[in-house]
């Protein structure tokens, strides 16, 4: 998909996600508020003022609303755009938090230990890349 769900090295030997772009956290956190309603994307849409081509392409990160629309879609959603970014913001602080993996030789990886946690034990075939 896009460049976030790709790994990348980092210090240590250990990998990481790119952070996921603001408008990706914000139009999965959309899609959420929406499917959680049971509304539909015309619905949804209508509420705001917009097409349902343009909240597909916003929900799916790849456009960038203004606050003016960001404001609507909220409205349309029954939520307050201070509620919706803090909602984003929580994502994207626990994804800075997620354990980075360590590379175990060849392919095989395995989640590195939060500190203060015991490691993981290592397996002859992990299949767990990322959290």
């Amino acid at each position: 998909m896009g460049e976030h769900n790709r790994l990348r090295v980092i210090a240590g030997g250990r990998e990481r996600r790119p952070e996921p772009l603001w408008r990706e956290a914000l139009g999965e956190h959309l899609r959420a508020l929406r499917r959680q309603q049971r509304s539909t994307l015309v619905d949804t849409a209508g509420r705001a003022g917009i097409s349902p081509q343009y909240l597909s392409e916003v929900e799916r990160g790849r456009k960038e609303p203004s606050s003016e629309m960001i404001a609507a879609l909220a409205g349309a959603l029954g939520t307050s755009v201070g509620d919706l970014v803090a909602q984003v913001a929580h994502t994207m602080r626990r994804h800075a938090m997620a354990p980075a993996v360590v590379v175990v030789g060849g392919d095989r990886r395995i989640p590195a230990p939060m500190p203060g946690t015991q490691p993981h034990a290592v397996t002859p075939n992990p299949v767990l890349l990322a959290a």
